[in-house]
């Protein structure tokens, strides 16, 4: 690994999350690139449970918007470190996911006020393609097994990769968790993820469900259709005050004419559903938020009586 990324250099880097630093490798012989991810030492959940929990989960996955794991290596080294003053031999644990090459990077790359800021028809087309990948992990992975839907806890736009024709790809899964067949809903105490994206009833009750996914993805949709960065601080742990700004700053025709001037009658309709789907899945009460199925739908144009204009 360290050969095909010149030695994870800074330079081979194509984005990052607090699991990891992925980097493009370059195959010897002319075989072509792959994405490298470094897990971190220091990530959120303890290293050996990031890294099967995302060899499990993915290995199964086959879809257009669910990045697609090639290869995976894990092996413990002997280390020279400085410990109270003395030097002692510890076992140092290098993990590595080999990914689909994706020459676009993570999503947070391209989604702000940035010189590679994308167009409009570009970010509906990434949002439809997270939404469909989502509908996989929530309802088509559990049409044919005893399994339920794979909850994935992450939804950001550094855990978000495209490929050269900016299809995106859902990544990063070391906090997702399976559900059984009947399960709708658990509980943890380790709460993690990022400040902004956490549905209120995971971040102060530990309670994960589908909804907790929704909840991101509406943020994540926001995010992409205003091109304005979530600002989450401590005190606004939930972003509220985001929303009350999306809210208040796009909510008529005029407005969003005036942030896409060049939005042509079906450009201005994809937007304003997109407005209005995100606002709905931030909602604090996670029973007012629609499911991945109504979200779909109402993307592909179909009236959706809970995504209704009010």
């Amino acid at each position: 690994m360290k050969e095909i990324t010149n030695d994870f250099s800074i330079n081979q880097e194509l984005g990052r999350s607090v699991f990891g630093t992925v980097y493009k490798g370059v195959l010897p012989g002319g075989g072509g690139m792959i994405a490298v991810k470094r897990l971190a030492e220091n990530a959120p959940v303890p290293f050996g449970i990031t890294f099967e929990t995302e060899v499990t989960n993915l290995m199964a996955l086959k879809h257009e918007n669910i990045v697609e794991l090639v290869h995976y290596c894990h092996e413990a080294q002997k280390k020279v470190v400085q410990h109270n003053g003395r030097y002692v031999i510890v076992d140092v644990i290098e993990s590595c996911l080999c990914y689909k090459y994706l020459p676009n990077g993570s999503l947070d790359k391209h989604l702000y006020d940035t010189p590679s800021m994308i167009n409009w028809d570009t970010r509906f087309k990434i949002i439809k393609g997270i939404c469909q990948g989502l509908h996989f992990l929530h309802k088509d992975l559990n049409l044919d097994t005893e399994r339920g839907p794979l909850i994935h806890m992450n939804l950001v736009p550094n855990s978000i990769w495209l490929d050269d024709n900016w299809v995106p790809k859902i990544a990063d899964f070391g906090l997702s968790r399976l559900f059984g067949k009947e399960q709708t809903r658990m509980y943890t105490v380790n709460v993690k993820g990022y400040n902004g994206y956490m549905a209120p009833e995971y971040l102060y009750r530990g309670e994960i469900s589908t909804m907790s996914d929704i909840y991101s993805l509406g943020m994540l949709i926001l995010e992409i259709t205003t091109g304005e960065k979530n600002c989450a601080v401590s005190e606004d742990r939930s972003a509220r005050k985001f929303v009350d700004n999306v809210h208040q700053n796009l909510k008529t025709d005029e407005q969003i004419i005036h942030k896409y001037p060049s939005l042509g009658p079906n450009g201005l309709q994809q937007v304003r559903a997109c407005i209005v789907i995100g606002l709905k899945c931030v909602e604090v009460d996670r029973s007012k938020r629609p499911t991945i199925v109504d979200i779909v739908d109402k993307l592909n144009g179909k009236r959706v009586p809970i995504l209704d204009l009010a």
